[in-house]
């Protein structure tokens, strides 16, 4: 008659089970894995943050460089809109620009003639806590060319129908500020074509496409002249974020998960080892046939 223990079988608490070493390191496999998982996750971040790094020391080195005239690149006329843009979660900003991707925050220095019948105002913008809009125009140069000049932060009037009169200076101006890049990726509450006073964001190749007026695929974000014009606008760009904080916080945040996954463990591991050595020392661990 077999009997129910058979010592060459691996043992099973109940039918069905598993044998009990493998319940025992399903939480070390477990734990192995999801450590494996963090740090790979931080890494990637880390690689993240020192490539934004990089490009931050490029940023504020072009930002230290003198004003130049603007350059004349092959792909320097934004002549069709611009991908529609999506209001979907997570629709990030995308910079434009192509071979002006290499200018952006360059100091340059232009001059031309204000455009001030298509001057036009950028919505929800806010500055020291206010709100109000970016002027911008475009601005014809000697060359034949037409770039968009962001003019400065303008406070929003008392009422929605209440917009600021900031016309542009007549005749030729010299216009001296650093290249911007307008982003392609953004969120729109309602439909906006372009062809407004008053437009939810700045987008070279909308304008363009609303105006038939050949601009670059860039901003000017002035820094001068400094007329009578502009007296009522504030010009303090914001410094060039690459995104090097975002990804330390996300590094740290998956490491720490690393070290939390394996501090559990052995916490655990350490416990129930000692639980196991404390008991009965006399106690059988076997059936006898």
């Amino acid at each position: 008659m077999a009997h129910d223990d058979d010592p060459t079988q691996p043992r099973r608490d109940d039918a069905g089970a598993p044998p009990r070493r493998w319940r025992d390191a399903l939480p070390t496999v477990a734990t192995i894995v999801a450590v494996a998982v963090f740090v790979a996750a931080g890494n990637w971040q880390r690689g993240r943050m020192e490539a934004k790094d990089a490009l931050r020391l490029q940023l504020d080195a072009a930002m230290a460089m003198p004003a130049v005239a603007l350059p004349v690149l092959h792909d320097a006329v934004a002549e069709q809109p611009s991908a529609a843009p999506t209001g979907g979660p997570g629709a990030g900003p995308t910079p434009a620009g192509g071979a002006w991707l290499a200018w952006r925050f360059r100091p340059v220095r232009v001059e031309g003639t204000f455009d001030a019948a298509r001057q036009f105002l950028v919505d929800n913008r806010v500055y020291a806590g206010r709100a109000g809009y970016h002027v911008v125009a475009p601005l014809a140069l000697a060359d034949g060319r037409v770039v968009l000049v962001d003019r400065g932060w303008v406070a929003a009037g008392s009422t929605r129908d209440e917009l600021p009169e900031v016309p542009p200076p007549a005749g030729p101006v010299v216009v001296t500020g650093r290249v911007a890049l307008p982003t392609t990726g953004y969120v729109e509450l309602t439909a906006d074509d372009g062809s407004g006073r008053v437009r939810q964001n700045l987008d070279p190749a909308r304008f363009a496409a609303a105006t038939g007026v050949r601009v670059l695929p860039i901003v000017i974000e002035a820094t001068a002249p400094a007329a009578a014009e502009d007296a009522a606008l504030v010009r303090d760009w914001l410094a060039p974020d690459a995104g090097v904080e975002k990804h330390r916080i996300y590094m740290v945040q998956w490491y720490a998960f690393a070290a939390l996954a394996a501090g559990l463990w052995l916490f655990f591991f350490v416990r129930r080892r000692r639980a196991h050595t404390s008991g009965p020392a006399g106690e059988s661990r076997s059936r006898a046939p």
